[in-house]
């Protein structure tokens, strides 16, 4: 979601000084690659970029496309393969024995479902969205419609097409994928023309509650800023709770039996209790663990969050096994920390491990790819004529 945030404020800026601009968007990945299905990058007339599809290797090549497309007016399917020995002839020199598609569109300003204006409306509220890209790999001279449809629940936002019938399809798996939570990859065939999309889920950033405005703190906000996640601070302390100490995140000054009251929870938010009122973070847990929430960081040694369990199971308040494996404490990832800063980067850690579903073990050790491999043919749907 960072990304996006940045693509948005570039595309602002843009338009302020009358600059033109395209998007371009990874849609499709055969073997490996740098950045998956979904990476972004906004490119400017003069050459300025914001995001990233690779890891530098293609942003050259891609800048002369984006040109291009500025100067036809017209979304380009563009295709590297590095899979051949002899990719230095791409000029890019990639060496991720990978396919990677990206969809270049020129954004028009005056079209009121311009990508980045779906990409606002996406970005203004916190609920998933699922964005739909056409585009033929069948033939690339094909006109390429690109960014064509925004899902959000029960509601699309914009659709742009010349075929009912692929309409109706696409909106159809469009509600698969927000009800399934998952992306996925589709062929249309309809009229002798193939056509794939790309049916992007798009979460809301990470919600990151700090009850606690300590000193230690600090830096915990200030690299949760950094992944552009949304941040809260919470304590009762008004000499502590202060935006002049946390200048870029939502201060609230509460009783720890009204802290939930003023926060809104959704399957994006995390908590982390790090008050070092042993009182004040008790309640805030007594109160979490009627809430469904995906991580819960207690900072300290871990008696200390034995002792509440079992302060919370003398009071009837019994934890389900699925409430109990929300609970992170001691909190962060064992990176050997010491310092403040350490620790946060320790609990930074563990939260984006935590909500990717993954164990933050060394990559060294992982036994399977990085990302998953999409090696298998696209399903393909045949549309009634």
């Amino acid at each position: 979601m960072k990304e996006i945030q940045s693509i948005i404020k570039a595309f602002d800026e843009a338009q302020q000084q009358g600059k033109q601009t395209a998007l371009a968007t990874v849609v499709h990945v055969q073997g490996s690659s740098y950045r998956r299905p979904g990476a972004r990058m906004l490119i400017t007339e003069d050459g300025q970029l914001t995001g990233a599809i690779s890891g530098g290797c293609l942003e050259g090549d891609a800048l002369r496309k984006a040109l291009l497309v500025m100067s036809r007016q017209q979304p380009m399917l563009v295709t590297y393969d590095t899979t051949d020995e002899d990719d230095a002839k791409l000029g890019v020199g990639l060496g991720c024995e990978g396919i990677i598609h990206i969809v270049i569109e020129p954004i028009l300003p005056h079209q009121p479902d311009n990508p980045i204006q779906l990409l606002k409306t996406i970005s203004a509220q916190r609920q998933n969205a699922v964005l739909v890209m056409l585009f033929s790999l069948q033939d690339r001279r094909e006109v390429q419609p690109g960014t064509c449809l925004l899902q959000l629940q029960n509601e699309t936002v914009a659709a742009r097409f010349t075929n009912d019938t692929l309409q109706k399809a696409l909106a159809t798996d469009a509600k698969t994928a927000f009800i399934n939570q998952v992306s996925a990859t589709k062929t249309y065939v309809s009229d002798g023309k193939q056509f794939t999309a790309f049916i992007e889920l798009i979460r809301p950033a990470v919600s990151l509650v700090i009850i606690g405005a300590g000193n230690d703190t600090i830096p915990v906000a200030q690299m949760a800023e950094i992944m552009g996640w949304q941040v809260t601070v919470v304590d009762g302390r008004p000499q502590y709770a202060t935006a002049e100490r946390f200048p870029s995140c939502s201060v609230l000054i509460s009783k720890s039996d009204k802290v939930l009251e003023q926060i809104a929870i959704d399957t994006q938010t995390v908590f982390v209790l790090m008050t070092h009122n042993y009182n004040y973070d008790l309640k805030v847990l007594r109160e979490l663990l009627i809430q469904k929430v995906t991580y819960i960081g207690m900072l300290g040694p871990r008696k200390k969050l034995v002792r509440m369990l079992e302060e919370l199971k003398a009071e009837g308040i019994q934890p389900t096994e699925e409430q109990l494996a929300s609970i992170y404490g001691p909190v962060g990832l064992n990176i050997g920390a010491e310092n403040a800063e350490e620790i946060a980067l320790a609990i930074i850690a563990e939260i984006k491990a935590v909500t990717a579903g993954r164990t933050g073990q060394s990559l060294r050790d992982c036994a399977d790819t990085i990302h998953p491999r999409v090696e298998k043919e696209i399903e393909a749907v045949k549309l009634p004529m």
